[in-house]
């Protein structure tokens, strides 16, 4: 339990951050999660909507340092690559 002053109020702002993050990862993998759907429906085009609006995402995700920025290349590059299959797939 923090007894000084400066360690509580590092406490709240270590609980908002928290917060913010956990918010932000959450939405992250909703958006995932949409795109993934779209994929799995055989929804091309909706998918690479989909896709726009998930790399824009992973990319302000990891401005913010919530997520790694070698991760967040990771993880465009597989979504990348399972767009890509299914464009092969439907072509």
């Amino acid at each position: 339990m923090a007894h000084s002053l400066s360690a509580k109020k590092r406490d709240r702002q270590n609980q908002a951050a928290r917060a913010r993050n956990v918010a932000r990862k959450s939405a992250l993998k909703t958006r995932i999660r949409k795109f993934e759907d779209a994929l799995r429906h055989n929804d091309v085009a909706g998918a690479e909507e989909q896709f726009r609006l998930v790399t824009k995402q992973i990319d302000q995700t990891a401005t913010t340092s919530v997520l790694h920025k070698n991760a967040a290349a990771r993880k465009k590059s597989r979504l990348a690559r399972m767009l890509n299959a299914a464009r092969a797939q439907k072509a």
